[in-house]
């Protein structure tokens, strides 16, 4: 089962659909459509509030001219040691500006929700079990300091130039 959390908490409806070719989304549902398939979609509509998956080997620029009309980037993590989708987050926060819904989504564990808030997620399609309970109970890990400036912004810590700690978000 999959739930959709927040920093708000977990999310009662989500009407995000990854489209496959055996899945396709019914009335009430978007579509999260991959890359080649969103870029086709834009050529042929006007069509705001849309959905795409970026996949690992994507590439990311490719949304530059379309992220007015794009409500949703679900960015795909297929393991949990491939880190592509956190280079893919920064690109589009810190690079592009994307401001809509940034989703993590595929192998979402709990020990990197924090450092993927850090880079710009704000959304988590969160399928471990271990991962839901820690984030029903509210018990997030964290690492205080950090080296390295990111799209959530952190104070820095006195004494060190280069040293940041995490602001409460």
């Amino acid at each position: 089962m999959t739930r959709i959390w927040k920093e708000s908490g977990f999310a009662e409806q989500d009407n995000w659909i990854i489209e496959t070719d055996e899945v396709k989304a019914g009335e009430g549902q978007k579509p999260l459509l991959p890359l080649d398939a969103f870029l086709s979609a834009v050529a042929e509509t006007n069509e705001v509030g849309l959905g795409v998956l970026i996949k690992p080997a994507d590439d990311v620029t490719k949304l530059a001219a379309h992220l007015d009309r794009v409500e949703l980037i679900a960015v795909q993590f297929p393991a949990f040691n491939d880190g592509r989708g956190f280079s893919h987050a920064s690109l589009l926060r810190e690079r592009l500006n994307y401001q809509g819904e940034l989703r993590a989504v595929g192998d979402v564990l709990i020990d990197q929700v924090p450092l993927m808030l850090r880079t710009g997620f704000n959304s988590f399609a969160v399928t471990n079990a271990v991962a839901i309970k820690r984030l029903e109970e509210g018990r997030l890990p964290g690492i205080a300091n950090h080296y390295q400036p990111t799209a959530r912004p952190a104070a820095e810590v006195e004494g060190y130039s280069w040293r940041r700690r995490t602001v409460a978000g």
